[in-house]
């Protein structure tokens, strides 16, 4: 027993796994010693991974019922999240890719609010790479990316948490955010308020990343059939999901 509440205490985390079917992708559920109680969503395969923002007739799609029932009946979706700050009508505040064909180009003006604290950042990827990088890095690379989304602030960067971000801070928020190793990517949700720094360290010393971004927090929601939640407290903008295609021909 003793050998058993010492390897607990060591690896910081109580985690409950299971395997989602056909795509590469993994669900974990963590509660931690520092008070973080999260569903963690795992995606190595990048070509099932998509943004969604408007429909067909340019309408916004607000919310996962809407994309799912937009899919061809071959597809399935297994997993979607907020994916990046929005204006009232529900477009992208920052950078937004879909299909390789940029919606909005990169933000990089100053101002005030969660998006503009520095660094921000993009998580971009194609077929093959995924990428979390600031804003400044991301204006200078040459990066080809299928997909898109600017958001911000950075939670970790370099293996360090955002210097901005204070331990004591007494602002409590649901949130969300996206971790990157070894090229497969980690989607969080909270399910407790977290401070900026608690939701942080959860990404660097619980999931041992060492490069994080902030999608948003309050109207953080989550699809993950496994963890049976479907938020649809509120109207999103940018939407990331796994979409499993095998089915079709």
């Amino acid at each position: 027993m003793k050998m058993f509440k010492k390897l607990l205490f060591s690896m910081l985390i109580s985690q409950q796994l299971i395997q989602l079917a056909h795509a590469n992708t993994e669900y974990f559920h963590y509660k931690t010693p520092q008070n973080v109680d999260a569903d963690v969503v795992k995606v190595s395969n990048l070509k099932d991974l998509k943004l969604f923002l408007n429909d067909a007739n340019h309408q916004p799609y607000q919310n996962f019922s809407k994309i799912k029932q937009n899919l061809k009946k071959c597809q399935n979706m297994l997993f979607a999240m907020n994916a990046g700050m929005y204006h009232a009508d529900y477009s992208p505040v920052g950078l937004y890719i879909e299909h390789s064909q940029t919606i909005k180009k990169l933000n990089t003006d100053t101002g005030f609010g969660n998006f503009f604290m520095q660094p921000n950042g993009v998580l971009a990827w194609n077929d093959n790479t995924a990428k979390i990088i600031s804003t400044q890095k991301f204006a200078q690379t040459s990066f080809k990316a299928k997909y898109a989304t600017q958001s911000g602030p950075m939670l970790v960067i370099d293996g360090k948490i955002n210097p901005q971000f204070e331990a004591q801070s007494n602002s409590l928020k649901i949130r969300n955010g996206v971790g990157i190793k070894d090229n497969q990517l980690y989607f969080v949700i909270s399910n407790n308020k977290v401070n900026f720094y608690q939701f942080a360290a959860f990404f660097k010393n619980a999931l041992g990343i060492e490069q994080a971004l902030y999608l948003d927090g309050s109207i953080s929601s989550a699809f993950i059939p496994q963890a049976k939640r479907m938020d649809q407290r509120f109207g999103l903008g940018p939407m990331i999901a796994v979409i499993n295609s095998k089915q079709c021909k």
